[in-house]
């Protein structure tokens, strides 16, 4: 079992007391995307041709950008953490069984903070996807939920768009959603914020789970064509090649040159929602992308005007983020799972008129587990276990200048968790991987991203944010950069050690380590 209840309180109550004075406590509105990518969302700098996200935009002209978010791997170690404030190696009895995605977990070892909340005057609230284990916690972490559960049912576990089989408190519904999703959780969160289904005196926590932009990539029909006319920025190394690269690049190429010299898929049809049997060009992969995230905005619009129109903007806090970003042929990739901002970094706005600066960014880099720690401040209920993350606080309330000395650690452990994590990489590490992606431990301290694979003999990485943004040129070999190489390699292990990480002491050793540097 990973915690105790009182043992951990005093340092759970410590996270909290940077938190903003409030007269009653604030509701939260947490939006969670799916493999959605900062280059999607028009306020972002990075944003590809054509992006048009009006109300994500809007939400960060209220509030806070963060440029550098870092939630999860994939999807299910992303929720885990979202529900418990820790990284995947600190969540004890999640793993998966049964036919993928199916998955279980003890919810007394894994403990989720919603029921936390609950058990504090808080009424909470789920709606959308569900990928955490069969047990979705209705009546012990949530007052409310309408829920798409794929572990439960790994048939339906492709229905991301249409004919989702859903549970309503527990209840199965007699036969699949055949509308729209974005477009139902939408609705279904927009009735909830304006008092449907909850106490209206209690303040509320609501986790908004869409499904969108997840494969395959399906947007509603009237977005559809939407940016069909938008210029295409092919990524420099789509194809390759890429020195100085870990080997498994080459296991995850997905795009290939034809024989005109179009950029198209290895495979057809993965990532479209009309099955093509012709793999179709690259350009076509991002204008359908970009069809699909407009439900998402125009979800984002709809909560946004269930806050105002019933009075209750001011006194909520929102968050937009996503599980994790989705590599769009960036180092060859379209995935997840790989260390590199394209694949994980994702999006993140936090906005609450009035408590929080409005338009500002913050450049500072942030991880999943921070968000948990932010949430126990800003409802003033501390958690009764160790949770990973640092209170966001400070950053909220000074974006561009407050003192952050924290290094942003993220790391990826496939579909293991706890000490199953331990066992693998000090047992068996040539074994630590998923879809051909190594697992590792990674570091953005602000300035730099270091990246140490769990795998032996592996090369670690080193790239200089600032001035390559895109991570194309491994420095880890470089002799200038040997000292920073190390600082953050020793930062890295400090992280580990800090969250009690099993494996922290059986870190096998890279290329370089084996080199002698």
């Amino acid at each position: 079992m990973f915690l105790t209840p009182v043992r951990f309180i005093f340092a759970a109550a410590i996270v909290c007391t940077s938190s903003f004075a409030a007269p009653k406590p604030p509701n939260i509105l947490f939006i969670f995307t799916d493999d959605h990518s900062y280059k999607t969302v028009s306020c972002y700098d990075e944003a590809m041709p054509g992006v048009k996200t009006p109300a994500m935009d809007a939400l960060a002209a209220t509030g806070v950008r963060f440029t550098h978010a870092y939630m999860g791997a994939w999807c299910m170690p992303s929720r885990a953490t979202m529900l418990t404030g820790r990284y995947p190696h600190g969540i004890e009895s999640m793993r998966m069984s049964g036919k993928y995605p199916a998955s279980e977990y003890d919810p007394k070892q894994t403990p989720f903070f919603p029921a936390v909340f609950r058990q504090n005057g808080y009424q909470t609230a789920h709606i959308g996807k569900w990928h955490t284990g069969i047990d979705s916690g209705y009546g012990r972490d949530w007052d409310y939920q309408i829920v798409w559960n794929r572990p439960k049912y790994p048939d339906n576990a492709g229905a991301y768009y249409y004919d989702q089989i859903l549970e309503t408190n527990g209840v199965k519904a007699a036969t699949p959603n055949p509308n729209y999703s974005t477009d139902n959780y939408t609705q279904w969160a927009s009735e909830y914020i304006r008092g449907e289904h909850r106490d209206p005196t209690k303040p509320w926590y609501l986790w908004l789970c869409y499904g969108g932009v997840h494969g395959p990539t399906t947007p509603a029909e009237r977005h559809k064509g939407m940016h069909k006319k938008d210029p295409v920025i092919v990524p420099e190394d789509i194809v390759g090649p890429r020195e100085g690269k870990p080997d498994y690049l080459n296991d995850t190429q997905a795009w290939i040159k034809d024989a005109q010299g179009q950029i198209i898929p290895q495979k057809s049809g993965e990532t479209f929602g009309d099955n093509a049997k012709k793999a179709r060009p690259f350009a076509d992969h991002i204008h359908q992308l970009n069809d699909c995230t407009q439900s998402l905005d125009e979800g984002v619009a709809a909560v946004m005007k269930a806050l105002k129109e019933s009075g209750q903007l001011e006194n909520t806090l929102v968050v937009l983020t996503a599980d994790q970003g989705f590599a769009t042929g960036e180092h060859g990739l379209r995935t997840k799972l790989a260390p590199y901002d394209a694949a994980y970094r994702g999006p993140l706005i936090v906005s609450m008129p009035g408590t929080l600066p409005q338009g500002k960014v913050c450049a500072k880099p942030v991880n999943g587990t921070d968000l948990v720690a932010t949430f126990s401040a800003f409802a003033g209920i501390p958690l009764p276990w160790e949770i990973h993350g640092r209170d966001l606080t400070p950053l909220l309330k000074d974006p561009e200048s407050a003192a952050w000395p924290y290094p942003c650690f993220f790391e990826a452990t496939g579909d293991h968790f706890g000490s199953n994590v331990t066992t693998v990489v000090k047992n068996t590490p040539d074994q630590a991987a998923h879809h051909h992606v190594p697992w590792y431990a990674a570091l953005n301290d602000g300035h730099f991203k270091y990246v140490r694979y769990l795998t032996p003999g592996e090369t670690e990485e080193l790239y200089d944010l600032k001035a390559d943004p895109e991570e194309l040129i491994n420095l880890a070999d470089q002799p200038e950069h040997r000292a920073t190489l190390k600082k953050l390699r020793a930062s890295a292990l400090d992280e580990l050690r800090r969250t009690k990480a099993g494996y922290a002491e059986d870190l096998p050793p890279s290329r370089q380590m084996q080199a002698g540097f």
